[in-house]
């Protein structure tokens, strides 16, 4: 069983897990450098999702580039040339955010529903619309993008298990957990930027 697990993973799921690995551990940690190993992550990514049909996932992955850029800037610049500081959602963001889940939802439902021949459209249009939402968030830099990123991992985890992505089923146990503390760490620093 593992040996078929190790002949179906290639190179590129491995480096692209590797580097995935390290963009989560940055951004639980707080570090604007997350975005340059989730750009190298994301290229990865494209490949392997668009060859294994999970074309939600592979359009998540554009997204997730394009995010990943904003997010660098918006983190490293923010309004006032400084690093912009974490926070709580208000309620047009947890709107917005909602907004976002719905409507990626729906769109990708049709779109793979009628122009692909994808085999778990309910699947692969709900892991991405909470992703879509959950980064949208973490580019603004606010604590609920873990809470949003976490529903698309328990989803993710037994639709990867499914299209023999192993590996990525492995790295998205390891991200449910990572965000976990992620939230907890960002907590954390509310605190003490509140308390300073």
């Amino acid at each position: 069983m593992m040996q078929e697990i190790l002949d179906k993973t290639t190179w590129m799921e491995w480096l692209g897990v590797f580097f995935s690995i390290f963009q989560v551990l940055l951004a639980r940690k707080n570090n604007s450098n997350t975005y340059i190993f989730g750009i190298a992550a994301i290229s990865l990514s494209l490949y392997v999702m668009f060859t294994s049909k999970l074309y939600a996932e592979f359009t998540l992955n554009l997204y997730y580039l394009g995010m990943s850029i904003y997010g660098w800037i918006f983190w490293k610049f923010g309004k006032q040339k400084n690093e912009t500081p974490i926070s709580f959602t208000n309620l047009s963001e947890k709107l917005k955010a909602s907004g976002i889940v719905i409507s990626a939802f729906v769109l990708f439902y049709l779109f793979l529903t009628h122009y692909t021949d994808s085999d778990v459209p309910i699947w692969d249009s709900i892991v991405t619309a909470f992703a879509w939402a959950g980064m949208w968030l973490m580019a603004k830099r606010k604590i609920e993008n873990w809470v949003f990123l976490n529903i698309s991992n328990i989803i993710s985890i037994p639709l990867m298990i499914h299209k023999d992505l192993y590996l990525y089923a492995v790295l998205t146990a390891f991200l449910f957990l990572v965000a976990i503390s992620g939230f907890l760490n960002w907590r954390n620093i509310i605190k003490q930027n509140n308390h300073a």
